[in-house]
């Protein structure tokens, strides 16, 4: 299901935020993130010359890099066990 959907973004946020009424924490965003760029990667891989999508799917990992950097630098705790529950590698 697309993150497009309002009851799939409502539960990623649900499930990933530190207190009630958070939406825009680092956790939240990457998980928000991962969810989007797999349903891309699933798209890309039966339409292999969308090459809009593939420079979207560049920009949005860029972007959850630099979310990740950030927040291995700010709590460390926190990122470890959001990669393992993401089942994300860890960035350098």
């Amino acid at each position: 299901m697309s993150v497009a959907h309002p009851e799939a973004k409502a539960r990623i946020i649900g499930e990933y935020q530190c207190s009630v009424g958070d939406t825009g924490s680092s956790s939240v965003q990457i998980a928000l993130l991962t969810h989007r760029i797999r349903h891309l990667t699933e798209h890309l891989k039966t339409h292999k010359k969308d090459f809009h999508t593939a420079y979207g799917l560049k920009k949005l990992v860029s972007q959850r890099r630099k979310l990740m950097k950030y927040y291995k630098r700010t709590d460390l705790a926190a990122y470890q066990a959001l990669i393992a529950r993401l089942e994300l590698r860890d960035i350098r």
